[in-house]
């Protein structure tokens, strides 16, 4: 079998790097070992987070980084075990969350924040998957009226922005969502972003969308990637297939596949979970809603309210912990009254992280035809589609509008 392009991994990105290079007259095959949409971009909270124009950072805040030591908070917990073997890249992490350094990761990610909700919007209309979609933003909770005021100035901030939000006291809150208990001093609706009640569904359709126009999609072994003189080669279950071009776009995976090929990208993950629960005596919600203190969302969802945890640092392909999502479960039911789990076992899955936070994307140094797309953190499902135009756009030598440069592997040093 022969091809244009190979993209290895049908999450939200590589979907949407097919669909995008497809529409530019590349005959595209899209290759995963599963599903589309099944690996991480199945599990985030569904927000297509327009307003997080600022990225998360490490906490440089003394009281904070000794409350995470004793390794007690629900927001974020390590395995003591792990800890060795990540602190060389959190200590990464942390330099560059200096307030100059986070400053400028911001500015680099702003051109694709600011178009997030855009080309997600051109490909759901197409792939007729919008009525997934909700515009009514969603809600930044706070117990204390410290963390309320803290979160009223940090939101004040970023009014050069454009960014729409109203400050909701606790009736204001009430109104929006009848159901949440009354404990909280307030909160934040941010009302540019837009939310999904299926990610996994909204991956599925932009995958569909593809195979409806002609794309292949097929299983395989994404690490038996190959160079052959002058084309790219990967076993797949229905043969070997044969590309000038490859992309990898496999997430927290894609280290895996660039180690053997010469390039050391320091990806690392961040573990989180999630499940979903029946509504209690018809309790439900309008809008994702976000327990800022203890880190968890709280999101209506097709099969129910998803409870979605924050990070989790331990190896990815380790065993799933309970404790994280126990105590997000205890916390979330002081908020809204959750009926029985939907599932038997919570979902896990792992986002893949860089420590300047930004992810790769562009061309590989060391092989012609390669090119990467993976390591956005916390933002996969939100910047999926345009970093899909944005690949399409370096693969076939068009101005994508801004400056890619920031994304560049090469920023890591050329091993």
């Amino acid at each position: 079998m022969k091809a244009d392009v190979v993209v290895l991994g049908a999450g939200i990105v590589g979907v949407s790097i097919a669909l995008h290079l497809q529409a530019r007259g590349r005959d595209v095959v899209l290759l995963d070992r599963r599903e589309p949409g099944m690996e991480t971009s199945f599990g985030n909270a569904g927000l297509i987070e327009r307003s997080s124009v600022i990225p998360y950072a490490f906490p440089r805040d003394i009281r904070l980084l000794l409350s995470y030591a004793f390794n007690r908070r629900t927001e974020v917990r390590y395995q003591p075990l792990f800890l060795p073997q990540i602190a060389a890249w959190l200590a990464r992490y942390w330099w560059h969350s200096s307030p100059q350094r986070l400053a400028q990761a911001a500015a680099h990610m702003l051109p694709l924040i600011e178009r997030s909700v855009v080309e997600h919007d051109e490909l759901a209309q197409v792939a007729q998957v919008d009525h997934l979609f909700r515009r009514t933003g969603w809600i930044e909770c706070l117990r204390s009226p410290a963390w309320l005021a803290r979160a009223q100035a940090d939101a004040d901030k970023l009014k050069p922005y454009g960014l729409r939000y109203r400050v909701l006291d606790q009736q204001d809150l009430a109104a929006q969502e009848p159901h949440l208990k009354p404990i909280m001093a307030g909160a934040i609706h941010w009302l540019d972003p837009v939310t999904v009640s299926d990610p996994g569904a909204v991956v599925s359709g932009y995958a569909a969308l593809f195979v409806q126009r002609g794309g292949r999609l097929l299983r395989g072994d994404a690490l038996t990637l190959a160079k052959r003189e002058t084309s790219w080669t990967v076993d797949t279950e229905a043969g070997q297939l044969q590309a000038r071009e490859a992309v990898i776009a496999l997430g927290p995976w894609s280290g895996d596949l660039l180690k053997p090929l010469g390039y050391r990208v320091p990806v690392a993950v961040k573990r989180g979970y999630h499940q979903h629960f029946k509504a209690h005596d018809s309790a439900t919600l309008t809008h994702p809603v976000v327990d800022v203190e203890n880190g968890f969302v709280l999101s209506p969802m097709t099969n129910g309210i998803r409870l979605t945890t924050g990070v989790e640092l331990a190896r990815r392909d380790g065993r799933a912990s309970p404790v994280q999502m126990t105590k997000a479960r205890i916390q979330a039911a002081q908020m809204l009254n959750l009926g029985e789990p939907v599932e038997k076992t919570p979902w896990m899955g792992a986002r893949p992280c860089l420590p300047d936070m930004l992810p790769v994307i562009g061309a590989a140094y060391r092989h012609r035809g390669l090119w990467m797309a993976f390591g956005h953190a916390h933002h996969g499902f939100t910047l999926g589609p345009v970093t899909g135009k944005l690949v399409a756009d370096l693969m076939t030598g068009q101005d994508p509008g801004f400056d890619a440069a920031p994304y560049d592997v090469k920023r890591f040093g050329r091993a």
